[in-house]
């Protein structure tokens, strides 16, 4: 029974299994609509609704989590079993306009709308207040202007309006704060004051208004009258007359209350803390034009101004001269008048730095004049008190000029071909300004005016510039013209083209002798002739100074220490060195040194081919002793013979410091009466050295070789012990 059970109980589970159904969703879309426009009116309702359109394969809940944003920034969230959701907002004010959008997420799943864009039209109407309802002049209104329910950024616009005058309006952007403030200065001569403003703020169609605000009204308060300004006995004169100026002012409170009287810019009298103020004067021409009274307390001032006219006594006196421009010791007479007047009180004098210098009281002035005279001469006529001075007139008297000098700026009548050459030309004496005439053969080059000298830079130096310059000095006397005497200018020719041979050219016999040539293509005379040698640092072998285009050197005794890059260099006046191109010399061994070292090599070599003979002949000579010690001591002569007269592998015949040793493995007989007469043997030595041949003419050896051939020697005469070596001395010639 209980396995009946067991297996209705498996059949059971597989049934239920498989009538198991999984809950699938998708998401087929999110979208976000405002009622009942996206366009809405300041201060009337609007909803943001956001609905979810979502696919179920069974008809199951589904919870949906709503989010709205606004700009960016969280505004509402809600949770629903519902695909739809309403931000609510009652009453629609400016700020919540913008970018809406909504995210909806169920399960793990999440979907955004794309966002759509409210616009709520119109602002709310400002309120304007103001921190005094009357003020003086020169006091200050503060004014605050405010949106209320706005959002920042915020721009705010103040509107200030006289009596029967145009607003004048003033702009200031808030970026945090949704009111604003502006301090207003009132002015001298503002009597009511009108304020009122408005705000914008910015939407993506543009900018948006506001209503204007409330109007507010400002009583302005006088503290003083504007000034009065009069003159006695009328506002017409006449150079003599006396000038009275009068002006005041009513004000509620004397205390800092300040008058200034004052023609153009230049003030002519105030007063502190009184209401009026007086000032007279001599009447002259000078003194028509326009007065000013001025009434100053704290930061009010008002301002009056008057117009006088005076008109001429008798006009300006003309100084006249018989000359203006005149030698010195010449005569000079000035002579002073008033067209249509001859009576007068008249001085003539002369204007200086320090103040003017009468030179006489008189229509008339006759001198004889010198330099010091040059200068500028006024004169003066006096009426009823009134002075005119005349204009000036300028006198200049003039000394000749010396006869110039023309000289080179550098000091030198050199130049360099191709280089500027600057010339100043100077007279001593003269009365300025002198103009100066620069000359290059018959032709002008330059006129200078100046006072004692004059320069001129001629930048077309050829070669044959080599003369003719010249300048001429004048001024205003009589004279006329002085001419320099003729500067002739050498031009210098730089070195060009430096080059170096030598006879016999590549290779030198010992103790001969070398021909060296320096020469260049052109320069001028003379030239410095320089000859180096190259080695670690330059080496200076021989100098001269030539009046030629070319040197030559004879080095004597040339030795092998002198094989080496030779090259020379060349420099005139012009201060530029030219090197020639390196040449390179080996000066190698004379033809007798080599025949000599030939000779002796080959006498060397054919005593040793004696010394190995006679070697050899012992040898065969002591082979009929015991055959065991021939066997032993055949080898060494061979190897000997064969380490002398073996050729190079290279070119280069070397020997080296090898050392051949033959170690003899003597076979004793049974006798041994034999050794002793081996320990007492006699030791002969041949020596030989061999001459290292020149480099250049026979191969290369290393050294000396001395062959050394060592034979021991018994009582009987027989050859028990033999060494061969051979030594290379490096530093052997």
């Amino acid at each position: 029974m209980y396995l009946a059970l067991l297996v209705i109980f498996l059949q059971c589970s597989e049934l239920y299994a498989q009538g198991k159904v999984y809950q699938v969703f998708t998401f087929n879309g999110v979208k976000i609509k405002v009622e009942p426009s996206d366009k809405v009116k300041n201060g009337a309702p609007m909803s943001i609704i956001c609905h979810a359109d979502i696919s179920k394969n069974t008809d199951f809940q589904l919870k949906h989590n709503f989010t709205f944003f606004k700009d960016g920034k969280l505004v509402f969230m809600a949770i629903s079993d519902k695909e739809d959701a309403r931000y609510e907002i009652p009453v629609a004010k400016s700020a919540d306009t913008g970018d809406y959008e909504c995210r909806v997420k169920a399960g793990d799943k999440l979907v955004i709308s794309k966002p759509i864009y409210v616009w709520v039209a119109g602002m709310t109407k400002p309120i304007l207040t103001a921190d005094k309802k009357e003020v003086s002049e020169g006091e200050i209104v503060k004014l605050r202007c405010e949106l209320p329910e706005e959002v920042p950024p915020l721009e705010f616009f103040f509107r200030k309006t006289k009596t029967n005058s145009e607003p004048i309006e003033k702009r200031v952007a808030e970026q945090n704060q949704n009111f604003s403030e502006m301090e207003y200065y009132v002015e001298a001569g503002d009597n009511i004051l009108q304020f009122d403003c408005f705000g914008k703020r910015q939407v993506k169609s543009g900018w948006e208004s506001s209503q204007h605000s409330n109007k507010t009204l400002v009583t302005v308060k006088e503290p003083f009258r504007k000034p009065t300004l009069i003159t006695t006995p009328s506002n017409n004169f006449t150079e003599g007359d006396i000038i009275e100026f009068e002006c005041s002012t009513v004000a509620a409170e004397m205390r800092g209350i300040e008058i200034i009287f004052q023609k153009n810019r230049t003030i002519l009298n105030s007063v502190r803390d009184k209401k009026f103020l007086k000032y007279s004067t001599l009447a002259t021409q000078e003194d028509s034009g326009e007065y000013l009274c001025k009434v100053e307390q704290g930061a009010v001032s008002k301002t009056t101004k008057l117009n006088v006219f005076v008109s001429e006594l008798f006009p300006k006196p003309t100084l006249s001269a018989s000359m203006t421009q005149l030698d010195e010791n010449k005569d000079l007479i000035l002579n002073c008048s008033i067209n249509g007047l001859r009576r007068a009180n008249f001085s003539i004098l002369r204007k200086s730095s320090s103040g003017d210098i009468l030179l006489k009281k008189s229509r008339i002035l006759a001198i004889k004049v010198n330099v010091n005279d040059t200068g500028s001469y006024t004169c003066k006529a006096e009426v009823k008190g009134i002075v005119k001075e005349s204009k000036p007139v300028r006198i200049s008297v003039y000394a000749p000029v010396s006869k110039p000098t023309l000289s080179v700026v550098s000091g030198s009548p050199e130049v360099v071909l191709g280089k500027p050459l600057q010339l100043i030309c100077h007279s001593v004496m003269g009365t300025p300004p002198i103009t100066f005439t620069f000359y290059k053969g018959d032709e002008i080059k330059k006129n200078v005016t100046n006072d004692t000298y004059a320069t001129f830079l001629d930048e077309d130096i050829g070669l044959n510039d080599n003369g003719g310059y010249k300048c001429d000095a004048r001024n205003n006397h009589s004279s006329g013209v002085k001419t320099s005497n003729i500067l002739n200018v050498t031009v210098i020719v730089p070195i060009r083209g430096a080059s170096l041979g030598s006879v016999p050219y590549g290779e030198v016999e010992v103790g001969s002798d070398t021909t060296f040539l320096c020469s260049v293509n052109e320069g001028s005379w003379p030239i410095d002739f320089k000859f180096f040698k190259k080695t670690d640092h330059e080496v200076l072998l021989h100098e001269v100074r030539e009046y030629s285009d070319r040197t030559i050197w004879h080095k004597k005794t040339m030795k092998r220490k002198d094989t080496g890059t030779y090259y020379c260099m060349a420099s005139n006046r012009a201060s530029v060195d030219v090197r020639s191109h390196p040449i390179t010399i080996s000066v190698i061994l004379a033809a007798w040194q080599k025949g000599v070292i030939a000779a002796f090599v080959l006498t060397a070599m054919a005593g040793a081919g004696a010394v190995a003979l006679w070697w050899f002949l012992r040898k065969k000579k002591k082979a009929k002793g015991p055959s065991m010690e021939m066997s032993g001591s055949a080898l060494a002569p061979n190897l000997t013979s064969e380490k002398l007269t073996r050729p190079p592998s290279d070119g280069n015949y070397y020997s080296g410091s090898g050392y051949i040793e033959d170690n003899e493995n003597h076979m004793k007989s049974t006798d041994e009466s034999k050794g002793p007469d081996l320990e007492s043997a006699e030791v002969d030595y041949t020596e030989v050295e061999v001459s290292t041949l020149d480099p250049h003419r026979a191969p290369e050896q290393k050294g000396t070789e001395t062959v050394y051939s060592e034979i021991r020697k018994t009582n009987n005469d027989s050859m028990e012990n033999r060494h061969s070596r051979i030594y290379g001395h490096p530093d052997a010639t």
